[in-house]
């Protein structure tokens, strides 16, 4: 992967209106991020490619049977005894660590130290892990306390939570000057309370929902009472998550308010380990499939020490992980495969009174269990990100100086139509491409500035054909396509563009 600034990406997300930060005007809000009409359209067309690949089309199982998965939509506020069962309530915490001086606050898992090899009495310096600004600022205030530059092998590194009581006395927070003002960690529940209801009362307390799963979990009984689906058999969600995170950070990677797209996969306890294995790699697969390169992506498999809860025992739990350029060389989580064996449903079973009513009953073998949980999930926004990141090319050779190579699939813009000129009959021709175009597509119409100008917003855009109505369509109706990638111009009859279009675009 060549190295992306995320500086310059970011820009252009903000010039271009892919994403733009919440509030604005207002100074913003940190956590919150707002899709603008590219990114919009760029978000949608993830979304809907997962939903169209998982849910509407035929996959076929390692046991070779075509797999049923069905849609829910469920609400971002639920009972709260929802998330009394799931465990959220009591055990959804991170560790925080806030800055008596800078009033900053910090995951303290998120917090590394730098200090001198072999110094045990001089200060220690925190920065925030896997960013290189902070981590550059820890390492010049440490050379500046030493009054010499440092070379890697002086330098020891640890993590903040691995250090005693009397080191801590001694480090200076990544936005502090004073050493011993970060707090000892303390746990800090992520989920976002509210009131429903006109009086705030603690009888009235509810939680934005910190995933979609239970959703789906808490509806188990009702899509099998009301669909014809049968072990095995999934429940897919697309849907907002809250996470009251303590440091937000690397622009939309982790944010407080965020997109899931989720299966869970009711299975066999038996037939565990096919299933997990199936689904995780057909779930790297599909993100290759829409345009994320192999060199990119990983599977990472956990090891015991980072294993939830609920999959202690299972057949295994792992990460799709993506090359962010934030991560680089090292890579972030895209979408988490898991083993949940069969831990929420018999917690729900248990806690709304049902007990053992809520087993499933199977037919062919006459018996009644709990059904085991495969459980694909992915975050849209990271994916949008990861499109983002994989899609954007510096060009010095293009007018815009970059270009945004995105999957045809996934583009926000299909194709862009142009007249040469706008006079001469050209402009009426391209209108009434464009309109037909339209009829089937995301397109733009673009009639304004040089062509070459025109060429550039949608190098910028993503945009992976042009069609310009020229002299010669006026003869013999054909138009110019120029093709995004290669810069490559070739002619076609006009009226064999859309279904040319068509074809590239599946």
């Amino acid at each position: 992967m060549a190295t992306v600034s995320m500086d310059d990406l970011v820009a252009l997300c903000r010039r271009r209106g892919f994403i733009f930060q919440s509030s604005e005007i207002y100074g913003g809000i940190n956590g919150f991020w707002d899709y603008g009409p590219l990114g919009t359209l760029l978000k949608r067309n993830l979304k809907q490619a997962w939903w169209n690949d998982m849910v509407e089309r035929e996959l076929v199982g390692p046991d070779g049977q075509p797999v049923d998965i069905v849609g829910v939509d469920c609400t971002i506020i639920m009972n709260p005894k929802v998330w009394e069962a799931s465990g959220h309530v009591g055990g959804f915490n991170d560790p925080m660590v806030d800055c008596k001086e800078s009033k900053a606050r910090y995951r303290a898992d998120h917090l590394m130290c730098l200090g001198l090899k072999g110094d045990k009495v001089g200060q220690i310096f925190a920065y925030v892990e896997s960013d290189d600004t902070s981590l550059a600022q820890a390492r010049r205030k440490l050379e500046k306390y030493i009054k010499r530059e440092l070379a890697d092998g002086d330098i020891d590194r640890c993590a903040f939570t691995a250090l005693s009581a009397g080191e801590r006395a001694i480090t200076v927070g990544p936005d502090a000057k004073t050493p011993g003002t970060l707090t000892e960690p303390r746990q800090f529940n992520l989920m976002f309370k509210t009131n429903v209801g006109a009086v705030e009362d603690p009888t009235n307390i509810a939680y934005l929902r910190p995933e979609t799963a239970q959703g789906i979990f808490a509806n188990f009984d009702n899509v099998l009472n009301s669909t014809r689906v049968r072990v095995p058999f999934g429940i897919a969600q697309v849907g907002k998550a809250f996470r009251n995170e303590v440091t937000p950070r690397n622009f939309t990677f982790r944010s407080r308010e965020f997109e899931q797209m989720e299966i869970e996969f009711f299975i066999r306890p038996d037939s565990a380990a096919e299933w997990y294995a199936w689904w995780r790699d057909s779930r790297f697969r599909w993100w290759q499939s829409i345009g994320l390169s192999s060199g990119n992506l990983q599977l990472r498999e956990h090891a015991s020490d980072e294993l939830a809860h609920y999959a202690k025992a299972g057949a295994g739990t792992s990460d799709i992980e993506y090359r962010f350029p934030f991560t680089a060389p090292g890579f972030g989580e895209l979408e988490g495969v898991a083993h949940r064996s069969d831990f929420d449903l018999r917690q729900h079973a248990t806690h709304c009174g049902k007990g053992d009513k809520m087993r499933y009953f199977d037919q062919e073998r006459n018996e009644r269990y709990f059904p085991h949980v495969i459980e694909p999930s992915a975050g849209a926004d990271r994916g949008t990100l990861a499109l983002l990141c994989e899609a954007y090319t510096p060009d010095p050779a293009r007018p815009s100086g970059v270009v945004m190579r995105f999957h045809p699939r996934m583009a926000p813009v299909k194709a862009g139509v142009f007249p040469l000129v706008n006079k001469d009959g050209m402009p009426e021709v391209a209108e009434r491409l464009y309109r037909d175009l339209r009829k089937r597509h995301v397109v733009e119409y673009d009639p304004k500035q040089s062509i070459g100008k025109r060429y550039a917003r949608m190098d910028e855009a993503g945009t992976p054909y042009c069609f310009t109505i020229d002299g010669d369509t006026l003869t013999n109706q054909t138009v110019t396509v120029r093709h995004r990638d290669t810069l490559e111009q070739s002619r076609i009859a006009i009226d064999q563009v859309p279904a040319w279009l068509d074809e590239r675009l599946g």
